[in-house]
């Protein structure tokens, strides 16, 4: 039989675990999930290369969703077109946020395009597409009035 080096020098790997008596006890260790039954809202369930699912109907074109709805007039065609014009469109709107999926990669815009957005109050977040639209959900399932945008 082989003894390991520890063992030898008598000291036991249990030795080295938590104590059960120091961790707090939990009256349910389960994690409750529940099925969003809300089907009024639009929520994203799915995406890949060149579209995205909003309530299972594809786009493949860039669009902006919200929680009760669905906009496919934002001029915006790729990252590399946006102007201040673009970033302006989503002041009517009003959110907290603005979640701009920039397409299979995260992209940066220079303030200077969305300074008005800053000068409202709104928050705009920088990321691929995919990280966008999970964002998304969470945040509308947490009812905060956000906004994507999502480049395709």
């Amino acid at each position: 039989m082989v003894e390991s080096t520890a063992y030898r020098q008598g000291v036991a790997k249990a030795a080295i675990l938590p104590r059960r008596r120091y961790m707090p006890q939990m009256e349910n260790p389960a994690l409750a999930l529940h099925l969003n039954t809300d089907t009024n809202m639009y929520l994203f369930t799915g995406h890949g290369e060149g579209y995205v699912a909003v309530n299972d109907r594809r786009f493949q074109q860039p669009l902006v969703v919200m929680a009760q709805g669905i906009r496919t007039d934002w001029p915006a065609s790729d990252f590399a077109s946006l102007e201040p014009a673009h970033f302006s469109y989503f002041l009517d709107l009003m959110p907290e946020v603005v979640l701009l999926g920039t397409g299979a990669k995260q992209q940066f815009a220079h303030p200077g395009l969305y300074r008005e957005l800053i000068q409202a109050g709104i928050s705009i977040e920088f990321m691929n597409t995919p990280a966008a639209c999970r964002t998304y959900n969470i945040l509308v399932a947490e009812d905060r009035k956000v906004v994507a945008a999502v480049l395709i």
